[in-house]
């Protein structure tokens, strides 16, 4: 997902109230659109409005600082900030307009620079410090405030304190440059039609091509998956598979050496040997020794399984190109598991795509999670969209018909898009304001129907939607994912199983008449298939983890180097010309000493599916855990949530079964 970054929690206006400063009205649900000659002044009046606010709390008198003049007048801050904020954050992602896209950086660091500036206000912080409260709400929102205030520098004195703060701006900076950089590559690589033998007709027919006829691909995911997994022609894999990796540049490295500097910088001025100590404290994991510690159990569980199946895919090659010595390399793997997947299990992608079709796919997902929730989606066409191919939904209480939320879907690639898969927690809910939620799901998928990979992904990415948006807290901070970044993940990833599974596949056909009847013997050569290539896939994450760390320990390093280092230990070794780390956006989108999260939730992830047994499509067990899991979003600690849940202590069993490959 994409993460809050800060204080501003990413999240939008929708309808402008008197409350907040006035921003263009929408209709209930809706996104601002500004243009880019808009923004700017949106933005000054949205910090201009901010000001007054903190102006206000910081000279409350403290006799008077309780749980409503305070809590309830900094849930209010977080709100006039979420509302140019969230769509802010957005359009720089995803807006067709390069324009608007600058507009919208040039806004989120004027933005984010305001919480580096306020957290560090003694007069504020002795404000939140002086409430006093029973409530448990209250209380854990109050020390959430407070623990911000203490990791942007307040306890800081003088020049410490002025340096941190611009630490904290030149990160956000370096950030927006980071991801852009990403993003907006427009990078084409041309392959003559002999040079893809294997790939299927339909993704040729209606590619462009250059002044030669040579076939164009981006470097986007479906490319890639296209071509790292059917292309029969080494060199084409090879040559791909290099321009994917160096996306980003030796530019992207450069700001990630920086930053992973000045992390340690700020790590040392807040009293830590390290970042990823300093970071670590406030998440489940507690210290970097016990993520650690988690990696190395991963690995010992994953090794021989990984060169297992390694071993099963040189093998394969051998065959193919008819040489008992052949070497598998990087570029191999995924062409030679598919092959594998077809041979052994007769599971062919093209076969799954031609299966789930793009548009009743999607339909079918929304239907198993509204049945399963009890909610209702309500296509809405009146909601303003940023691009041709957005749509709108509405959510609806399934019993009441009560309004409770809306999200949008923007699901297809297109230059200057985001490059992955993410949910953009656009609008916080805040049930002290009668604030509704508005979540969007950005994606890069085919429009020739989704594969195995990409099935899992959508359900993945709407488990976080379906997080932000059936959220019930009372204040904004805590609103749907706004939990530990270690168990952020947690409910998206237990949400992958349903696409998988009979039981919710019972219910395509109620969403498309015309479509072919689920084939339940594919499905079930599907998911026997799933299991070859788990030691390869977590000792990929366990790897990705494992580097991540060695940023952001009590040495700093050169972050190319890191990576040759530690991908030279992997049974394939390091590819030479792989530059991975300057397209690794997590290591500067949030998730900074923070990538082992992904494993870390999913332990939890696993066990909260364990409840629901062999059905699914249990609407009791969707009910109880909609209400504890989803609608409770950060307001009570992610432990007791899922040990309430599952009526026991969460246990790693169901975690290290899944990567065992059972």
């Amino acid at each position: 997902m994409k993460l809050q970054t800060s204080v501003l929690a990413a999240c939008a206006a929708l309808i402008a109230q008197s409350a907040f400063a006035a921003l263009p009205a929408t209709p209930r649900g809706g996104i601002i659109q500004p243009t880019a000659a808009e923004i700017p002044a949106l933005c000054d009046q949205t910090i201009a409005d901010a000001k007054a606010r903190i102006e206000k709390i910081k000279t409350l008198p403290l006799k008077q600082a309780n749980a409503k003049t305070v809590l309830g007048a900094w849930n209010q801050l977080d709100i006039a900030l979420q509302n140019m904020g969230g769509p802010i954050e957005l359009l720089q992602e995803t807006h067709p307009n390069p324009e608007v896209r600058k507009a919208a950086e040039e806004c989120s660091l004027k933005l984010s620079a305001l919480p580096n500036e306020y957290l560090q206000s003694e007069e504020l912080f002795k404000r939140v410090d002086a409430v006093r409260t029973t409530n448990a709400i209250d209380a854990m929102a109050r020390q959430s405030i407070l623990d911000d205030f203490k990791e942007r520098g307040v306890n800081l004195t003088g020049a410490a304190r002025t340096r941190a703060k611009e630490i904290f701006d030149r990160l956000d900076k370096l950030s927006i440059d980071f991801q852009r950089n990403t993003r907006d590559v427009n990078t084409k690589r041309a392959f003559a039609e002999a040079d893809l033998k294997g790939i299927p007709p339909n993704m040729l027919a209606k590619r462009e091509k250059d002044a030669q006829g040579n076939f164009l691909f981006g470097l986007d995911y479906p490319e890639q998956n296209a071509i790292m997994n059917f292309v029969e022609v080494e060199s084409t894999r090879q040559s791909f598979y290099t321009a994917f990796n160096q996306r980003g540049g030796q530019v992207n490295l450069d700001l990630l050496k920086e930053a992973t500097v000045l992390r340690l910088e700020l790590a040392k001025l807040m009293g830590e040997s390290n970042f990823a100590d300093w970071s670590i404290k406030r998440k489940m994991a507690g210290n970097a020794a016990n993520v650690n510690k988690f990696l190395d159990d991963v690995l010992g569980r994953v090794t021989a399984l990984e060169r297992k199946e390694l071993d099963e895919l040189r093998q394969e090659k051998a065959t193919f190109t008819g040489k008992p010595d052949a070497v598998l390399k990087a570029w191999d793997a995924g062409f030679f598991q598919q092959r594998l997947k077809k041979s052994r299990y007769s599971v062919d992608q093209n076969e799954v795509r031609a299966q789930f079709p793009t548009e009743p796919t999607i339909a079918w997902m929304m239907k198993v999670t509204s049945t399963l929730y009890g909610v209702k989606f309500a296509p809405n066409t009146a909601l303003p969209v940023w691009h041709a191919d957005v749509r709108g939904y509405d959510v609806l209480d399934g019993k009441t018909g009560q309004y409770l939320s809306s999200f949008y879907l923007d699901m297809f690639p297109r230059d200057g898009k985001f490059k992955h898969a993410a949910a953009f927690p656009v609008r916080g809910v805040s049930l002290a304001e009668d604030r509704k939620p508005v979540s969007v799901l950005v994606t890069n998928f085919s429009r020739e129907g989704f594969d195995q990979d990409e099935l899992r992904t959508l359900y993945h990415e709407f488990g976080h939607i379906m997080h932000g948006v059936l959220s019930k807290t009372r204040y904004v901070l805590n609103a749907g994912t706004g939990v530990k970044r270690d168990f952020v993940e947690a409910p998206s990833q237990m949400f992958e199983a349903w696409a998988r599974r009979p039981e919710s596949l019972a219910l395509f056909a109620s969403v498309c008449a015309t479509c072919k009847p689920i084939d339940m013997k594919l499905v079930e050569r599907m998911n026997a298939s799933r299991m070859f290539g788990q030691g390869r896939f977590y000792a990929t994450q366990r790897l990705y983890a494992a580097y991540d760390m060695s940023l952001h320990t009590a040495t700093a390093v050169d972050p190319q180097q890191a990576w040759v280092d530690i991908s030279s230990k992997t049974p394939l070794g390091h590819t030479p010309g792989n530059m991975l780390p300057a397209s690794f956006g997590h290591l500067m989108g949030g998730y900074q000493a923070g990538y082992y999260g992904y494993m870390w939730s999913e332990v939890l992830a696993l066990d909260m599916r364990t409840a629901f047994g062999n059905n699914v499509m249990d609407t009791a067990k969707g009910a109880k855990y909609r209400k504890l899991i989803l609608e409770s979003g950060g307001e009570r600690p992610a432990a007791a949530l899922v040990e309430e849940f599952l009526g026991r202590k969460p246990t790693p069993d169901a975690f290290f079964a899944e990567i065992a490959g059972k």
